[in-house]
């Protein structure tokens, strides 16, 4: 990626105050939502609201993806490299002592045999893959495809190659469908820095047979399997006569006696490593740099001072861990981008947002100067800092201040990320560079720091997601959840665990989906956060439903015969509780009054449709009713009973009034889902059984309620549960005032989710919201 994709950003810093408000004098920033479609789901990635999942329509089904044209699968090969230095071109150096190797690897690659390239760090394997990559252009139909593994599983990894060979607008198979499309690819994948083996690695060749696979790798890797179809390939270093040879090209003249001898140390510590004689042609082109070279510097009277100055070679030592000694005498904006890298773990920014983190318009020069000292080193589309040059800049103090330089890094990328000029891609081709000051900010254990890290999160995790690189999405949710704690933004770690919770439905994890949205809901419901309440329940309602091997067809509003299910966007959730003790069925004149009649349960054939409510009660223990966006809780028991028993009325619970729909009780029916035994009637404290009647399954309330004598109605309990025993009322000692309602009219009427927010969508017909003809209950959630 080159300094044109950042558009106006590039090497400039954050735009001024007054600069902001001219551009945008009072209109609020756009809320960037994105739409993507993952196996049957649809997923909507909302930056503000938390993202929302439902099954997908048929009329909103992608089209089926298709293989690049030549023209992009070039933009795909040159995006997969690490941009161009700004500044001066450094030469090429030509690759020495590399020609057997690398004409086997071509030979192998040929036959469609996979290879696996084993060299230490800094035995120059990147740049052998390179050259392989060059030659085998042809090869393959799909061609040759660049991907790095470092920090990348084998799932992301095919994410990659499937992105890589087909473009699908805004899709991203589940793990049956890029099954099926990496199995057809037909190319020669390079890649480097691979990160595991074994089974893994396995997994990966498996999924791809028809590519062939050039993988580097450290000796400190796991091997592969003993089965494995791999060839071996093993990369040393150079030999002494090469050694120097390379050293002779990269200082650009013919060494003195003194110089050789010092190579020829160096290359018996260094195992003729060729990144060690990159950065010791370094040292000695600075040497060359400070003794002040007559026929580089005559036209300069500065330089007339130091020509013939005596400047001494390096110490061996110097020369083995040369980035400091390099570091001191590189520019100030080249050392400050060094600090920023080691705060960041070795990863380096993108030279684009160099000038706005240290503060100099010129800064992303330094790139190119660290590169041409062997410092930094090509990690897939990026830089990072060469083997062993983080562990020397380290011994030198290059460490001290990590803390705040992250900061300042995670400042300036919650600022970039949530620009709306910076499209998801793009800043998913940043999250190595986030995801490192994520991780330097946490383990601070600091609320100042945590609370930056918080806002980082915030702003990354839904770019991520929507340029679908959800394996730094995930890693970004799990590091923002652990900052919010330390920090105690309970609303934001509410916010992370929704998120993880529709992540792992995405990719099939229903246990870890129900975990994370039950701890979502509990912390929104805590804070009061209606919308983001609902937007859980639904989403836990669709993991219900995946659990129980229940699709509902989003064509059909209707509900289904039997079974639970979710309702359709906009529709609330009405179901009884599933905990409640004191819910019981209502009486009819038809019941006998005895008290061994009342306790027996009600027969099932007279109400067949309540008693296949009861068990889909017992199913979605997790869920209430929800109407305006409030949750519809159980109703306290003993403030019936209390007021059923008593000669005047008593006073509602604290901070509960009459009529009002209460939180109480709500971890007692949330969290079992145990029936109600039949021998146990709930009653009052002196023994005595109680009824409260509860409208019926149609709605209607045609019978006075026997609870306290009040002005305004009592809540209603809900449904009972099947089997659950009958009660009847005790006589109150002064007559209840009834206060009839019209036949077939609810009790309570909640105005249309879309009128109190108007974020959901419409409600659905009055098929699913009202009783039909025929008497099917008025939920959309109980059946036919």
């Amino acid at each position: 990626m080159d300094n044109d994709s950042f558009g106006d950003l590039a090497g400039h810093g954050r735009p001024p105050r007054d600069a902001i408000k001219q551009a945008v004098p009072s209109a609020p920033a756009p809320v960037r939502t994105v739409e993507l479609v993952t196996g049957d789901f649809l997923l909507t990635v909302n930056p503000v609201d938390g993202s929302e999942i439902e099954l997908c329509p048929p009329v909103r089904t992608p089209a089926r993806p298709v293989r690049h044209t030549a023209a992009e699968r070039a933009e795909v090969t040159r995006a997969a490299l690490p941009p161009v230095p700004a500044g001066p071109a450094a030469p090429r150096l030509p690759l020495l002592e590399r020609d057997e190797p690398r004409e086997r690897l071509v030979r192998l690659l040929g036959q469609g045999r996979s290879v696996r390239l084993t060299g230490a760090a800094g035995s120059g394997r990147t740049v052998l893959l390179d050259a392989v990559a060059e030659e085998c252009a042809a090869v393959a139909p799909d061609g040759v495809v660049r991907l790095n593994g470092l920090h990348r599983t084998p799932g992301e990894l095919l994410q990659e190659l499937f992105a890589a060979v087909y473009s699908a607008p805004g899709q991203r198979p589940d793990r049956n469908a890029l099954a099926g499309f990496v199995r057809d690819i037909g190319a020669v994948v390079v890649l480097d820095d691979l990160e595991f083996g074994g089974a893994a690695l396995d997994e990966l060749l498996d999924a791809a047979p028809e590519c062939a696979f050039l993988l580097a790798a450290t000796p400190e890797v796991a091997a592969p399997s003993a089965d494995s179809p791999l060839e071996e390939v093993f990369l040393g270093g150079l030999g002494r006569a090469t050694a120097l040879d390379l050293l002779r090209q990269v200082v650009g003249r013919v060494l003195t006696e003194e110089e050789a001898n010092w190579a020829g140390d160096l290359w018996f510590e260094s195992e003729g490593l060729p990144l060690r004689f990159v950065q010791a042609g370094a040292l000695l082109r600075q040497c060359d740099d400070l003794r002040g070279d007559p026929e580089a510097f005559e036209e300069f009277a500065p330089f007339d001072a130091v020509q013939g100055r005596d400047v001494p070679l390096p110490s061996l030592g110097e020369g083995a861990a040369p980035a400091p000694l390099l570091a001191s005498r590189l520019t100030e904006s080249a050392r400050a981008t060094l600090r920023l890298a080691v705060a960041l773990g070795g990863e380096v920014p993108h030279q684009a947002h160099l000038p706005a983190l240290i503060g100099d318009t010129h800064a992303d020069a330094a790139v190119g100067e660290l590169m041409s000292c062997g410092l930094l080193s090509p990690a897939g589309p990026r830089y990072r800092l060469a083997a062993g040059v983080l562990a020397q800049l380290r011994e030198k103090g290059y460490d001290e201040g990590a803390e705040g330089h992250a900061r300042t890094v995670a400042q300036h990328y919650t600022w970039w990320a949530g620009h709306p000029s910076v499209t998801p891609e793009r800043a998913a081709s940043e999250a190595d560079a986030l995801l490192a000051s994520l991780a330097a900010l946490v383990p601070a254990g600091d609320a100042g720091y945590a609370g930056t890290a918080v806002l980082l999160a915030r702003s990354a995790a839904p770019a991520f997601a929507a340029g679908r690189h959800w394996g730094a999405w995930e890693r970004t949710l799990r590091v923002g959840s652990q900052a919010a704690r330390i920090a105690g933004e309970v609303a934001e770690d509410a916010y992370f665990h929704h998120e993880l919770g529709v992540l792992a439905l995405c990719t099939g994890n229903l246990d870890r989906a129900r975990a994370e949205l039950e701890a979502s809901i509990a912390m929104r419901g805590a804070l009061a956060d209606r919308n983001g309440t609902v937007a859980g329940r639904r989403t836990l309602a669709l993991v219900e439903d995946r659990t129980q091997g229940l699709a509902p067809n989003p064509e059909t509003p209707t509900p289904r015969p039997e079974g639970p299910h979710s309702p359709p966007r906009g529709v609330p959730l009405a179901l009884p509780s599933a905990g409640a003790a004191t819910a019981r069925l209502p009486l009819t004149g038809a019941e006998d009054a005895s008290p061994a009649t009342r306790a027996l349960p009600r027969p099932a054939q007279d109400r067949s449709p309540v008693r296949r409510l009861g068990v889909l009660v017992g199913a979605r223990r997790n869920l209430v009713a929800v109407g305006t966006g409030a949750v519809l809780a159980v109703v306290l028991g003993t403030v019936v009973t209390l007021g059923a028993t008593s000669g005047t009325e008593e006073p509602p619970a604290e901070g509960v009034r009459n009529g009002q729909q209460t939180d109480g009780g709500a971890d007692d029916d949330w969290g079992t889902d145990e029936p109600v035994p039949a021998d146990e009637p709930s009653g009052t404290s002196d023994g005595k059984t109680t009824a409260k009647p509860s409208p019926s399954a149609s709605g209607a309330t045609g019978a006075p309620s026997g609870g306290p004598t009040s002005a305004e109605p009592t809540p209603s309990t809900g449904s009972p549960r099947p089997g659950s025993p009958t009660q009847t009322s005790r006589p109150p000692t002064s007559k209840p005032t009834p206060r009839p309602t019209p036949s077939g009219t609810p009790t309570t009427q909640s105005p249309s989710p879309s009128a109190s927010n108007p974020t959901l969508p419409p409600s659905p017909s009055p098929s699913n919201s009202e009783s039909s003809a025929e008497g099917s209950p008025s939920s959309p959630l109980q059946p036919s």
